[in-house]
């Protein structure tokens, strides 16, 4: 929730609109400015302070997410509630983000962080002890189950890394990486996943760099192929009971034309 020149408090409904409310019983009637509402509407790039509230919004997003759920749901915590699978869930999103806000790009837009993207930009990655520790990715070591960890840290982790490489080849470290991209569902339908990539895009447009990503809604391909992504290869995970597909998609640089 924001609050907007001490007097109007702006609040999400049902269906993902904004209305004005007047907080101030003085004031007969008060008009909310375009400029005002327009800024929830710009790219913003997100502070480490923000990144459980960041967090929450992914989490949402990807709340039924085969591979989310692939290093939560073994059968090793088949006994554990669905309290302790969600606050699992959130907790590994809130380290992701953490880590991206240290040594990625973590975007946002919308009024409530309705939709948060993280890039890793060509170069980088979150790999040092230093991001490890200070944006708590270490605590997966005990909070994943045995299977849990094996998952993640023997099958997730490389092949992924592994595939990456494959793919680009030379250009696999002068790349951007969309590692996550969500949004809210109260958000969706106005464009704010959009903005997310094309923020990034038009910035590896004019550095002519590739864009790469993955992913595992068997809808996303068809929606990122009109954001200038291509499919190139279907990768699987294949440790639990059935296999979870992912595809993994490129954008090339568009030519920039020089003035």
């Amino acid at each position: 929730m924001e609050k907007m020149n001490a007097a109007i408090t702006i609040e999400s409904t049902s269906s993902g609109s904004t209305s004005a409310s007047a907080s101030s019983a003085t004031s007969a009637a008060t008009t909310i400015s375009l400029p005002a509402l327009s800024k929830f509407n710009e790219v913003r790039e997100l502070k480490l302070s923000e990144y459980k509230a960041a967090a929450l919004c992914l989490a949402e997003a990807f709340a039924t997410d085969d591979v989310a759920m692939y290093f939560i749901e073994t059968p090793d915590r088949s006994k554990k509630s669905a309290a302790a699978n969600w606050n699992l869930h959130v907790s590994i999103l809130e380290y992701v983000v953490a880590a991206h806000c240290m040594k990625g790009l973590a975007l946002t837009v919308g009024p409530n962080y309705d939709c948060v993207a993280l890039w890793m930009p060509p170069g980088k990655n979150m790999d040092d002890l230093w991001t490890i520790v200070r944006s708590g990715m270490w605590r997966l070591s005990y909070q994943l189950s045995a299977e849990g960890k094996t998952r993640f840290f023997k099958e997730f982790l490389p092949l992924l890394h592994d595939t990456k490489a494959e793919v680009l080849g030379a250009r696999d470290e002068d790349s951007w990486y969309l590692v996550y991209i969500g949004t809210k569902k109260t958000a969706r339908g106005k464009g704010y996943a959009r903005k997310l990539i094309e923020y990034v895009g038009k910035m590896a447009d004019q550095e002519g760099r590739p864009c790469y990503l993955e992913s595992s809604y068997d809808v996303n391909p068809v929606i990122y192929g009109k954001l200038g992504f291509e499919m190139r290869k279907k990768i699987q995970l294949l440790r639990g009971k059935k296999p979870v597909e992912l595809d993994v998609m490129v954008r090339e640089p568009v030519r920039v034309k020089r003035l």
